[in-house]
Parts: structure tokens; sequence; C-alpha cells
């Protein structure tokens, strides 16, 4: 469902909904319910890639959210949860390149925010490759540019396995544990912290929110009301995060 919902949401899905529609079209000249379908089809994907749409449709899930501010929270060690987005591997003849995706960076920078303000404090990279692709984990593209950013190699622990928040909430759950840190911080986007919340919460790690600022969030003020691939991807991120919320919710894995 969520592969789907993923294709749906991008040029591919209005391409070939699109392409569909012509067909109808052509088949049948005089059907209104053809000519009606690609109107459809245009007018939504429209709204969908216009930035201003997506940003109205995450209030929800951001709300009540604060950013990470050190100083409230006493000194003392510090766990910090870093929840993979995406990342993309480029080969060569001879070697690989992995590169992070935007809400990866931002996520990436976040951690690295959190990380100075405990002493010790350990980073804990997470986020696996999907499956049949040959990519490296987003916890390793993750950890790369974690030491660019100067995070000693020592302090970043790898969990390369979830391919799910679920999968992520369950592997690091014993991690967490065994670091017995004073509090552990949870780093992902703003609309992908209210979930992940929760579905640490439910396999019994407390964890402290530190989200990082969506970066398809932000626009300029003609931007927000054209449509372009970042809104189309933005609506794709916050549908994703409902569609989520849904199953996690029916499943039993969330607690607030």
């Amino acid at each position: 469902m969520t592969l789907l919902l993923a294709y749906l949401l991008s040029v591919g899905g209005f391409a070939s909904l699109s392409a569909g529609a012509v067909v109808w079209m052509c088949a049948r000249p005089r059907s209104t319910a053809a000519r009606r379908s690609l109107a459809l089809v245009v007018v939504l994907y429209a709204a969908a890639s216009t930035h201003v749409v997506p940003w109205f449709l995450s209030r929800p899930l951001v709300w009540g959210l604060r950013p990470f501010v050190a100083p409230a929270l006493p000194g003392g060690s510090a766990a910090i949860v870093l929840l993979g987005a995406g990342s993309f591997t480029v080969h060569g003849p001879f070697q690989s390149l992995g590169l992070l995706d935007q809400n990866s960076a931002a996520r990436v920078l976040e951690a690295a925010h959190v990380f100075h303000s405990f002493d010790p404090a350990w980073i804990i990279s997470s986020g696996g490759a999907p499956p049949g692709l040959d990519l490296e984990p987003s916890a390793m593209t993750m950890c790369a540019a974690l030491l660019g950013l100067g995070i000693p190699r020592e302090r970043i622990m790898i969990e390369s396995r979830a391919r799910t928040t679920r999968e992520e909430a369950v592997l690091i759950a014993p991690i967490v544990q065994s670091l017995r840190a004073d509090r552990v911080v949870l780093v992902t986007t703003d609309i992908h912290m209210r979930r992940a919340l929760a579905a640490f919460r439910a396999v019994g790690v407390d964890v402290v929110p530190a989200s990082a600022a969506n970066p398809l969030a932000s626009a300029t003020p003609l931007r927000a009301l054209m449509p372009t691939t970042d809104g189309l991807r933005f609506t794709r991120d916050v549908v994703h995060e409902y569609a989520g919320l849904l199953e996690y919710a029916g499943r039993g894995w969330l607690r607030f």
C-alpha cells in the first residue's frame, strides 16, 4: 500500500493516470466520463503539487511540537536516535557513493546539533535499504554525513536492518537500554515525529522529541502557489504519514 501511494503521488503516477484517461478518450471520443476523468486527474495533481495544499494538510501532524532547546534539559548523557528517511546510491565502475535525500540531510543536521548539547552522547544512526535494490543502507550514508560534521566515529552506532518506523523502534529499544543514558532524544522530521514518538513509546522507550524542519515545507510565496515537483513530494510525505498513523493504530503499534 505504501509503495502504491508513493507511486501514485509521483510524476510517474500522474503520467500513468493521464495516459489512461487519454486512451479512454481515444477509444470513446464521445464519452463525457472520459473527458471528466482527464480533467479530474489534472486538477487533483495540480492541487497536490501546489505547496500550500500539503502545508495546510500537515498542520495537525506538527501541532504542539516545539523546537529542541538544550537549556530546558539538565545536563547528563544522552542516546540520540536518528531515524533515516531516504538515500541514493550512485554506482561508478569501481566505487559507489551514498547520498542523502533532503529529509535525511535535515535530520542529520538536527542530530549533530543535539549531540553537542550533552556530554557524553551517542548517536544511533538507523535505517536499512529497500529489499531487492543495490543501495547503501541509509544508516551508513547518514553515518558518513555525521563524520563530515565532526561527530567522532566512536560515538556513532549503526542499526542498518530496519526498513520501517516500527522495525526501528523494536530494534533500537535494546540498544538504548544497553547504553544506560540519562535520556533518549528522538530525531526525525516534524511531520513524522508524532508517529515515531508513539511507536517508540509503544515498545517501552520514553523519548524526548527533537524535530528537524521538513525542507520541503519551505517555499517562497510565489512557489507556494505554483505546482512543483517538491510540492508533490511534500503531499506524498504528508499522505504517507496519515496512512502510517492509521495502519499503526490498527495494529496496536502506537502509544500516545
